[in-house]
Formats: C-alpha cells, structure tokens, sequence
C-alpha cells in the first residue's frame, strides 16, 4: 500500500531553527564534558548482528529492534544500544589498549516498539560514556560526577534527580523465591510500575502475608540514607544484603562530597537491561513524564566476546533533553539562543557591504542579509 509522502512515520520527526540548534548545542556540551574527564569518542555501526542486542541488552529489549535479513541470510538490526557494540569493540578491536578505558559517543539508536505510551520515539540519540576495565567505588563516582556535571550545565528549570539502585538487590530476592525467568520479569515489572496490591498477590504462593506487606511497602520508597535502613528491616539474603552494603558505600561518599541533593536511593527503580550487574541509576528532571537518562554497571557483557572485565557507564537522551530545555524557558536555552540581527541591506556599494559583512562573520556575530535587493 502507497504511504503519503507529505506524512512520516510514528515515533519520528523533524528537528529545525533554534530547535535544531539547541539539540546541537546540548550533544556539544556532552561531548566537551566527556572530553574533560578523558573519554575518547567512538562511533558504532548503525547496523550490526541481531544476536549482538540479543545477548547484550536481553531477548525481551532486544525484540524492540527494526530487524531485517541480510542476503547471506544473517539477522541484522538497526542499532537499538550503543553499550552492547562498545563492549565488544573493547574486547576485540581494543583489546590490548590499557585500562581502564574511557569512551564515549553521541548516536543514534532505533527502536521499533517504544518503551511505554510516553516515549513514544522510535529513533533518539544517546549521549553516553563508558569506562571499561575498573571495578572500584572509584569507578562508579566517576560517571556519577559526570552525569552531576552534565546536568548542571543544562540547568534545568524544574531541578533534576539521579536515583541510585543496585541490582543486586532484587536478584538476590528474585534467586530467593526461585522464579524463572517468566515469573521474574513479571515480578520486576509490577515493580517498576509500583503495582503493590499486585506485587503482594503473585508473592502470596512465595512468602508470609508479613513479608509480602513490608517487601510491598519496600518498593514505593523513595528517599535519602533512610531508605537503606528500611530496607534492612526487610531484606535478609546474603545477596541483597550484600548489594545494599554496595549501595551505602557510595551513598557515604556521595553524602561527603555534598551531593546528596541530586541523589535519591530508589528500591523500586528496577532496570530492564540484562546487562546489569552492580550499581543502577536512572535520571528525571522535572516536569518531564520519562527519564532522561540511565546507567549502572555491567560486569559480564564484555565477557561475551572474549574478554572479561568490569565496566560501567550512562546515556542521555538527546531528544528528551532537547523538548525539556527547549520548552522550559531554561537559562540554558536563553543562552543558546542568537537574537536575530535586523536584516543587513546593502545599499549602493554591494561589495563594501560584504566586506563589512565578512569582518562581523571573523568576529563570531550572526548575521542576516536581505537578498532582495
């Protein structure tokens, strides 16, 4: 069936003008910020194995990818994560690089099926950077000070927040119950969704009418240190208990450093990439219905491809950023935006004029010339 060609398909746009600007203005500020703390730029292919998502990101995130077959009969896919092609560029072309590695990227990435009804793109651009070869406390602050940075420089109007987990936490619980792999993801998705009246009826045939009351009071607290010590009233396994020690030690040094108020420690914030293995965190700003960004560590994945090591990174997303800032009036987008001149006419003498024009342009004004005449 022939589609109009004056329309384009869902979950796709246009971006021009000042919009179009402020989008580039924002990936410049990432990159500069990236390129201070010694990130080195990659660039991943736009189409690469099917299998390569599947095995990084999980079957059921993977799924959401634009497949098609090459003519050798392979399954491809446009690029749906930029995480998954950097850890095998890591344990293959840059194998014998030193470590730790810093990378970093501004990409696209195409998704078929939108996460839920709010994000509802279907192509975005992730900003991210990835530091490979380190498994420290150290490690983790890093990219959390970044993400700290990155938001700062943005200004947003409303405020933001980076909520802190550790997917440990509820491994440990899921490992606890012996779920399948069925029954866990319907187990994390009544809690991403804070569905505690649900929660308590699928654990019923699991735990104690107690432990199903405190765990589903558990995962709708949000907050600061006391989270963490509620959750000890509740959570007793070696794993998860071993998590939250996890999660305290950088919640300790956050608190040192004084920025305890752009965290919160959020239980109920489960991630839903398989790649995960230690520290979670996902990004809000206010006033925006989705996150803006994610990240955590992930120590297995390079593992796929040969070389096994920890990492642990984040992405932003542009597009995201750009609506925020873009309709939020934000000191950040008065910034980024040039006052158009009054059109520059040219009067008897067009070759004075455009010498006039070119000494402006050396010295960085904007201009705009009326071509009427």
């Amino acid at each position: 069936m022939s589609e109009p060609l004056s329309r384009i398909p869902g979950g796709m746009r246009y971006y021009f003008g000042r919009e179009a600007q402020l989008r580039r203005r924002i990936e410049a500020t990432a990159m500069t910020i990236f390129d201070g703390w010694s990130y080195e730029e990659i660039t991943t292919p736009a189409v690469d194995y099917y299998s390569l998502f599947e095995r990084g990101m999980g079957r059921f995130e993977a799924q959401r990818a634009f497949r098609f077959t090459d003519l050798d009969g392979r399954l491809l896919a446009l690029r749906p994560d930029v995480t998954s092609a950097a850890a095998r560029a890591a344990a293959t072309l840059l194998a014998e690089r030193a470590r730790p590695l810093r990378l970093c990227y501004a990409l696209p990435v195409f998704r078929q099926q939108p996460q839920s009804h709010a994000e509802w793109r279907r192509e975005s651009t992730q900003m991210g950077c990835e530091l490979i070869g380190a498994n420290t406390r150290l490690a983790d602050l890093e990219v959390l000070l970044i993400a700290v940075e990155l938001l700062r420089s943005l200004r947003p109007a409303g405020g933001y927040a980076i909520t802190l987990n550790d997917v440990g936490i509820f491994n440990g619980i899921a490992a606890g119950l012996a779920l399948d792999a069925g029954r866990r993801e319907e187990m994390r998705q009544l809690i991403e969704v804070r569905n505690a009246a649900d929660l308590e009826d699928f654990l019923r045939p699991f735990t104690t009418a107690e432990e199903r009351r405190d765990f589903s009071q558990l995962i709708q607290l949000s907050g600061k240190r006391e989270t963490l010590t509620a959750a000890r009233r509740v959570i007793f396994n070696q794993q998860s208990v071993a998590a939250l020690a996890r999660l305290e030690a950088r919640w300790e040094i956050i608190e040192s450093l004084g920025l305890d108020k752009d965290f919160e420690i959020d239980l109920g914030d489960v991630s839903r990439l398989d790649y995960y293995t230690g520290l979670t965190f996902k990004i809000y700003v206010n006033g925006v219905g989705v996150r803006v960004g994610s990240g955590g560590r992930y120590d297995g994945l390079t593992a796929s491809f040969g070389k096994d090591e920890p990492a642990v990174g984040f992405v932003m997303d542009l597009d995201a950023l750009t609506d925020m800032l873009g309709g939020s009036n934000s000191d950040y987008e008065r910034a980024a935006t040039s006052l158009d001149r009054p059109p520059a006419k040219a009067g008897d003498d067009p070759v004075a004029f455009l010498r006039a024009v070119l000494d402006q342009r050396a010295e960085g004004a904007r201009v705009l010339l009326d071509t009427s005449s």
